[in-house]
């Protein structure tokens, strides 16, 4: 059952997470090819993540990732609207139907996990909690915020872990809290705060909407961790699957090799099995999704592997020139790890 209008109705999350249950199968892959798309939920406007350009088009990584599921599903990148939520809408989005995927800068925690009817389809940016100050002010250390104000996105988990870090240092903070990440960052800009918070990755991102970035700075600390992910509803595990193994296929592509530029070539001659069995020369693997075995192959030709799209949103190809660091794959020092297809 989908929902039709963009009307978000607000009920108890345990009322939500049933309500999920009873539509455990439904058929999510059937219904988006009915309607020729599938709907992303992405953030209100976050650069380098998802942010509509200066001609309207959404962009940033997680709508390429979106982009990456409609290459998988449809052949076709742009078979996928995109629908903007605050955090505090983006969990009944999903919960209600109104949207198919959330890819919207959101944290894998256990309770988003267990109690709301909603499963993480994996991990495509590790992030940690951070604080952006003024240089000005002379701080080079969050143990030195004690009585500061500080900015806040409200409906997150950056509100409970800057509490947390503040009670276990035995310090005090008045917090302002705002719906938006641009309003956090106009609070912020404007004085109504010391401190602006958020996920260290937002606060790059941030720092660019500023009047004069070149005044702020980050402090080293991260305070927490931030695993951030795309999110399906429980109870169609073929749906699940398909967003899981597009993640899957993108950093399988990176580790192999695979680019937008050598794909064909790759597929016609498979450099060796791994290559073959990704871009569907061998095996079925697309059938078992449900999808042509070709699903791999259209997600690098027509939005690229993991590490590009990294590159162009919010690595250094980008206005954030955020280091892979973590993000990197697990043969580059970092932690990025995809199963295999075979």
């Amino acid at each position: 059952m989908r929902i039709k209008n963009n009307s978000l109705i607000l009920l108890p999350a345990a009322l939500l997470a049933a309500a999920v249950a009873s539509q455990s199968q439904a058929a999510t892959l059937d219904d988006v090819k009915s309607e020729g798309e599938f709907r992303c939920g992405v953030s209100t406007g976050l650069p380098g993540f998802s942010a509509p350009d200066q001609d309207g088009q959404w962009q940033g990584l997680d709508v390429e990732f979106c982009r990456a599921v409609a290459a998988a599903v449809f052949a076709d990148p742009e078979a996928v609207s995109f629908t903007p939520l605050t955090a505090k809408e983006r969990f009944t989005a999903l919960q209600s139907g109104e949207i198919d995927v959330l890819s919207r800068n959101t944290t894998w925690t256990a309770t988003r996990d267990n109690s709301l009817g909603l499963n993480f389809a994996g991990v495509d940016f590790y992030d940690g909690q951070g604080f952006l100050i003024r240089k000005d002010l002379g701080i080079d250390s969050a143990s030195e915020l004690d009585g500061a104000s500080i900015c806040v996105q409200a409906g997150t988990t950056t509100e409970l872990n800057m509490a947390d870090y503040f009670k276990s240092h035995d310090m005090q903070f008045q917090q302002v809290a705002f719906d938006t990440s641009d309003q956090t960052a106009q609070g912020f800009d404007s004085g109504r705060c010391d401190v602006l918070t958020s996920d260290s990755s937002q606060l790059a991102a941030l720092r660019l909407q500023l009047a004069d970035p070149s005044s702020v700075k980050i402090l080293p600390e991260r305070i927490s961790k931030e695993p951030l992910g795309p999110v399906v509803r429980q109870g169609d595990d073929q749906w699940f699957d398909i967003v899981k193994w597009t993640l899957f296929a993108m950093l399988n592509a990176e580790e192999l090799g695979v680019t937008r530029d050598n794909v064909d070539a790759m597929r016609d001659n498979p450099p060796n099995p791994d290559v073959a069995r990704l871009l569907g020369k061998d095996g079925t693997f697309g059938e078992q999704l449900g999808l042509s075995n070709d699903w791999a192959y259209n997600i690098v030709k027509q939005v690229g592997n993991y590490g590009e799209v990294y590159a162009r949103n919010v690595g250094m190809d980008s206005p954030l020139e955020v280091e892979r660091g973590i993000n990197a794959l697990w043969t580059d020092g970092g932690i990025q790890y995809a199963p295999p297809v075979r």
